[in-house]
């Protein structure tokens, strides 16, 4: 039996209890408002964890890159897949049009004309028809067509495009007033004009608990939830009691009394900052802040603590952006009470393509 006092550091630990509890609350969360859940893969990337979210009552799976639908695909994990990032080129289009054949449903979202162009030809080479959604930017400046109007004006040309299936409209996060005003008006628009639109699929684990805010969704995207970090404590939505995923790290250096440096830097707890300062929350010493990073140095301020870390302690930290910190390591330590459980190898680490 290994003991989690036992790992050698950096490790990337998650606490089983806590991230089940956030698999379940979650799930009830949009069940009992009437929102499917397609949780987002690409916040832990191993296969097994997915299979625990579908358990659970998950519709299906988001996925960010083909790769990720590769690996979970292979790994037996849903039958209803989205892809919400732009498929663009003939070499992504044919392995895309090799796992529709393989899976009950696969769409992918779309938000111009040259994306759904090369869709509709990869379609019409190998007789299958492509489902997609039209991403909307409803404020957050990323992908997406910029006003409801922009959506039914793609969605007319796509349809007349052989071999392509609309299904709906998506956005990437929800944010009130904004998201509900962008698909009323939408809706509005594909009514008038005679277009069906079965999904409307809202994301984001900040805006999750208020998904219901927003009336028209069907289903919810969130993948963070599952570990939560820093960022989702900044918003409010998730406590430190709610954090499941803790980078163990050693001090390895006190060159000052109100300085340390621990053996985890940019490759293990990400410089993702997003709406945050510093790179890390220390549960032992949460008066500490951890103020720069190189790439295997964390550096952490002890001026505020009344207790300070000696040489050689181990310290746990919830880095800001979890999501990211997955795809920095082969493998996750489950660890319930003082015991490892598991260990779940990444499976879709770096499937960037």
């Amino acid at each position: 039996m290994m003991l989690a006092n036992d790992l050698d550091t950096p490790a990337v630990t998650i606490r089983l209890d806590i991230m089940e509890d956030n698999i379940r609350r979650v799930q009830q969360h949009l069940d009992r408002h009437g929102i499917a859940n397609r949780p987002h893969i690409k916040t832990h990337k191993v296969p097994e964890l997915g299979k625990l979210q579908m358990q659970a009552g998950a519709i299906g799976i988001t996925c960010q890159k083909l790769g990720e639908v590769e690996v979970f695909t292979n790994a037996g994990v849903a039958d209803d897949v989205l892809l919400t990032f732009n498929v663009l080129g003939r070499a992504k289009t044919e392995r895309l049009m090799a796992l529709a054949a393989r899976v009950r449903r696969l769409a992918v979202v779309l938000d111009n004309e040259v994306v759904a162009r090369g869709l509709s030809e990869g379609g019409v080479r190998h007789g299958v028809d492509v489902r997609f959604l039209i991403e909307c930017d409803t404020g957050f400046g990323r992908n997406g067509v910029q006003t409801p109007d922009a959506a039914l004006d793609l969605a007319r040309v796509a349809l007349k495009l052989p071999r392509l299936a609309f299904e709906g409209l998506m956005t990437f996060p929800n944010r009130d007033p904004e998201t509900r005003e962008f698909f009323t008006r939408a809706l509005e628009l594909f009514k008038r004009a005679g277009i069906p639109v079965p999904v409307v699929s809202g994301g984001g684990t900040p805006s999750l608990f208020r998904a219901q805010e927003i009336p028209m969704l069907t289903e919810h995207r969130a993948g963070t939830y599952i570990f939560n970090d820093v960022m989702v404590v900044a918003s409010g939505t998730a406590t430190w009691d709610n954090c499941a995923m803790r980078v163990r790290a050693t001090v390895v250096s006190r060159p000052m009394s109100t300085r340390a440096v621990i053996d985890a830097g940019t490759k293990v707890l990400t410089s993702d900052q997003y709406t945050v300062k510093g790179y890390g929350h220390v549960l032992e010493y949460p008066e500490a802040a951890i103020t720069n990073l190189s790439e295997e140095h964390g550096i952490v301020d002890l001026s505020q603590c009344r207790e300070r870390p000696a040489v050689g302690d181990v310290v746990h930290v919830i880095p800001n952006h979890c999501c990211v910190v997955s795809n920095m390591v082969d493998e996750m330590y489950g660890v319930r009470g003082e015991r490892v459980e598991t260990v779940w190898p990444v499976a879709a680490r770096g499937t960037v393509r």
